[in-house]
């Protein structure tokens, strides 16, 4: 930031002093210009004040023209005739012209015949800005020269103070820029210090470091991001290692199961090793789907457990209630049936449903009702219910029975691997919804599954379709 703040008040600064250095030199050269004019207006028209007649010498043409011509500031002029200064100025005149030999060495170097222009010589006085006018008067065989000069340094003096000036001050402004510069940088990017200072405290045993935010502008922003991300590895770890734990617990029943039963077993009574292998197969059986569904979990977490398509809601309802008659002898209903088109992966969508259906008839018997239904809600959601009859669940278990290697009766332990309505709950929550439970002990449950309203393509009205 200092080098950018430099870099263009140096560029402004020398930018606007050679402008107005070439303005100062203009203005010499105007002036010079005029003077000249003065001067030739004298020896067109004018006449010698002591005679009352034209000028008949170059003398008195000089010293005239010298007496007229009050010079300014920094300027001089002298008369020349025959190569030798012949009339000064008053002593007035700070700009002493014949005081510099090596300039009046270059107004004699030039030809009589040149051009009348401003040129410009360095001598002593230094650096003039300067017109030399030949002077011959009819009659008079003498040769003289007019000399009006400047004194370039002398009307520079006054611009290079200001520029002196405009260093200091320039100087001074980037002492305050580097200043303010250390705090607001410095205070933009505390975040990012922060953030290298959390991540080197992070380890894979601890993830609980958060970078402080009290800013709202990008940096901080970032800080925000990467503290979200950190929660969601702190959340993805933890669910890894509780998983890991239960799968552990779990898997490790029935290992101890089958090498109790097997060392236990009498090799030579073939009743005995047919009852251990078939216990064995039963264990093994129980512990391959326990895998599987740990697997399906793990895949939950990736971008492409579900591949969405355009799911005809009720065909779904139709699919579904079809595949669960083959579950058990139930009063299987169908609550409702909308006409609608959602976008979701119709496979998951199978699987969590049948999910639900299994538990309901692990928990209910041949006269109760297992139904399913779903209903549209324009703007708002798509739900898609299994309900029992079945001894319904209490409300200190209602929470928990989400949770890996939970069981609704709350006593974690039953036929199933306890892991299905976890599945549910993640195939749901890879929809962008969620599963929900209403149950009262003695009446039955309803799961439900609830899409969000930008997962719905297309509804047609009817009975069992509720629009909003």
């Amino acid at each position: 930031m200092l080098g950018a703040a430099a870099l263009g008040l140096l560029v402004a600064g020398s930018t606007s002093y050679l402008v107005q250095r070439e303005r100062v030199d203009q203005r010499i050269d105007d002036n010079l210009a005029q003077e000249v004019g003065e001067f030739r207006e004298l020896v067109a028209g004018g006449v010698d004040p002591e005679t009352g007649t034209p000028f008949t010498s170059v003398d008195r043409l000089l010293i005239v023209a010298l007496q007229r011509n009050v010079p300014g500031a920094n300027e001089g002029m002298l008369g020349i005739i025959d190569g030798e200064v012949a009339w000064l100025p008053s002593s007035a005149v700070d700009l002493r012209l014949h005081q510099d030999a090596e300039f009046l060495a270059d107004v004699n170097a030039l030809p009589a015949q040149a051009s009348v222009r401003a040129r410009t010589a360095d001598g002593s006085l230094g650096s003039l800005r300067y017109v030399a006018v030949p002077v011959t008067v009819g009659g008079d065989p003498a040769n003289g020269v007019y000399v009006i000069a400047y004194s370039r340094d002398l009307e520079h003096a006054e611009l290079v103070d200001s520029y002196r000036t405009y260093a200091l001050v320039a100087l001074a402004s980037l002492a305050l820029i580097g200043g303010v510069a250390w705090a607001v940088v410095g205070r933009l990017l505390r975040p990012l210090r922060l953030l290298r200072e959390t991540a080197q405290r992070i380890s894979d045993t601890d993830l609980s470091g958060r970078i402080p935010i009290d800013g709202r502008d990008d940096v901080s922003q970032i800080a925000y991001a990467v503290n979200a991300m950190l929660d969601r590895l702190e959340d993805a770890f933890g669910a890894h290692r509780e998983a890991l734990d239960d799968a552990g617990h779990e898997l490790r029943t029935p290992i101890t199961i089958i090498r109790g039963h097997l060392e236990l077993m009498d090799a030579g009574d073939p009743a005995d090793v047919s009852e251990a292998r078939s216990l064995a197969l039963d264990e093994l059986d129980r512990m391959h789907r326990l895998v599987e569904e740990l697997i399906t979990l793990a895949k939950a977490q990736r971008p492409d457990f579900i591949r969405p398509q355009h799911v005809e809601l009720g065909r779904l309802v139709d699919d579904v209630i079809d595949k669960a008659r083959g579950m058990g002898e139930r009063r299987w209903r169908v609550d409702s049936r909308p006409e609608a088109v959602i976008e979701a992966d119709e496979q998951r969508l199978t699987q969590a449903l049948l999910q639900l259906i299994s538990n309901a008839v692990s928990f209910t018997g041949p006269d109760d009702t297992v139904a399913i239904g779903a209903e549209v809600q324009l703007g708002h959601s798509a739900r898609i219910w299994i309900r029992d009859s079945g001894p319904g669940i209490a409300p200190e278990h209602a929470d928990a029975v989400f949770e890996r290697f939970a069981r609704a009766d709350g006593s974690g332990r039953g036929e199933g691997s306890g892991l299905g309505l976890a599945i549910v709950r993640a195939i749901a929550h890879a929809h962008n919804g969620e599963v929900t439970l209403a149950s009262t002990v003695g009446l039955g449950s309803v799961f439900t599954i609830v899409l969000p309203a930008d997962r719905i393509i297309a509804v047609e009205p009817d009975d069992t379709t509720v629009e909003s």
